[in-house]
């Protein structure tokens, strides 16, 4: 077994909710190692060609939902992601053959593909909901999420708490619903209780909400057009 799956495996924080286990955020491991390294976005480029293939060259995602926007996303938040993919903490069957060591390199690969990626526009048209029931959704939003993801979905990179600002509707329904059933194991345990209470006509509204709201400009793509000109 890889030695930072090891370690990853053993850590000693854990919460248990629902008779499932549920691993936030242990010290230790892979994740703590990537994070105290100096990302290269050179070298970053190229680990990012592996990626390309879902997310797009954009770092875009699909407004489906299959995949996520990774561009502009807080560095703290995709060095965990990944970690805990690679870790088997996050179920992610898809992703996770692509993510290995053997396919992207080890910890510094990490912090290399998040320094890249940090310097991708993101898309100034994100997928949508269907946009009735905006006025409850926004009520659940300050209700419920502000606290951690801020008053305009800007996250906290420090406290792992990710950007869901220009995020795809359908693929922040999705997360809500894995960790509400609890097949999104490295849930932050304070959500995995808060969307307990939510019902699907609450999850839609407060998805689409957050799916409109907009990044700060800077951080936008000038067109819906935009190609990353190191993939052309």
């Amino acid at each position: 077994m890889n030695r930072f799956v090891l370690k990853a495996a053993v850590a000693a924080v854990t919460v248990v909710l629902t008779g499932t286990v549920y691993a936030w955020n242990e010290a230790g491991g892979e994740k703590d190692e990537a994070l105290h390294l100096v990302g290269n976005a050179d070298n970053g480029r190229d680990v990012y060609e592996v990626c390309s293939a879902c997310h797009l060259p954009e770092g875009w995602g699909l407004p489906d939902g299959t995949f996520p926007q990774l561009a502009g996303q807080h560095h703290n938040v995709i060095i965990k992601q990944l970690a805990d993919i690679r870790a088997l903490n996050r179920d992610n069957p898809t992703m996770y053959p692509f993510a290995l060591p053997s396919q992207i390199g080890g910890p510094q690969a990490l912090a290399d593909v998040v320094a890249y990626t940090a310097k991708l526009p993101m898309t100034p048209a994100n997928g949508v909901g269907p946009g009735d029931d905006l006025k409850h959704g926004e009520q659940l939003y300050k209700d419920n999420c502000v606290r951690c993801h801020g008053e305009n979905g800007e996250g906290n990179n420090e406290k792992f708490y990710p950007r869901i600002h220009g995020q795809h509707f359908n693929y922040i329904v999705r997360q809500f619903r894995e960790i509400k059933s609890g097949a999104r194991k490295n849930a932050n345990p304070d959500m995995v209780k808060q969307v307990k209470e939510f019902s699907d006509k609450d999850l839609i509204a407060v998805c689409d909400y957050s799916s409109r709201i907009k990044p700060p400009a800077e951080m936008l793509a000038k067109s819906a057009d935009w190609k990353n000109p190191d993939f052309q």
